[in-house]
């Protein structure tokens, strides 16, 4: 489910699981394990994390969110993040098509991402009676706060440009040259130094590792704790999965 290779001080992570790369627990747990793999490697400069197919990930698993497995999901999850957030090299998220819930959450946690034209980004999650806890903590600081709550709040997609605009792309390519325009940043990283790299990459997240850690901890606590216990939470997960529309009782 994940493919790794490494060349020339660049290692590539891509995300197999087609058609929409669904994060299971299974496929989170390999891509933490490859994360582990690539971060001891003393000669790997910079990460591409990258995807097989037409879309990058339409998130994770609805199913596994429902009682009781959401509550071994949600940590895992929150690691996986975390692990990119706090690669040791600088990383970079190569997107085309869908990148939704889990799936933009993922990228959220790159240091710069390169999107096809025609990418879309969003967090659906609204639309379930769920949140997106990652996205709660980390999207205010990538785009602001205004577009974070309504892209959280209304469950609504961004497209490429809208992504772009707002800062959350770095750059877009046409999507048949996402992957190489991904691998071209790369690469130029990879000419310098790695401690130098590393060293930059850390000084540039001084005082963001804490807040990051911080709001992760707190947005997972409330969706376990909290969100969770709700009735429309569990409601609207089986309302999807039984591709029905959900009755909301608020509360």
């Amino acid at each position: 489910m994940i493919e790794s290779s490494f060349d020339s001080g660049v290692g590539t992570l891509k995300l197999n699981h087609p058609p929409l790369n669904i994060l299971t627990r299974a496929m989170l747990a390999e891509l933490r394990g490859a994360l582990r793999g690539m971060a001891e490697k003393q000669d790997l400069r910079v990460l591409v994390l990258a995807a097989q197919g037409r879309h990058f990930s339409a998130g994770a698993d609805v199913a596994e969110h429902l009682p009781p497995e959401f509550q071994a999901l949600i940590p895992e999850f929150i690691d996986t993040v975390k692990r990119i957030s706090e690669f040791p090299a600088p990383v970079v998220a190569a997107v085309r098509g869908k990148c939704l819930g889990g799936g933009f959450e993922v990228v959220q946690a790159a240091d710069m991402i390169v999107a096809g034209e025609g990418a879309s980004f969003g967090q659906p999650e609204i639309l379930l009676g769920v949140a997106a806890p990652v996205a709660c903590a980390l999207l205010p600081e990538l785009c602001g706060p205004g577009l974070a709550a309504e892209l959280l709040l209304t469950g609504e997609t961004l497209g490429a440009r809208q992504a772009f605009e707002a800062g959350l792309v770095r750059r877009m390519v046409a999507d048949e040259a996402v992957d190489s325009a991904a691998m071209d940043l790369a690469h130029r990283m990879a000419r310098h130094s790695g401690a130098a790299l590393r060293l930059t990459k850390r000084a540039l997240r001084t005082g963001l590792a804490a807040r990051r850690t911080a709001a992760l901890a707190a947005a997972a606590s409330i969706y376990v704790d909290e969100l969770m216990q709700t009735t429309d939470a569990v409601e609207g997960l089986h309302a999807f999965l039984e591709k029905r529309e959900p009755t909301w009782k608020h509360r």
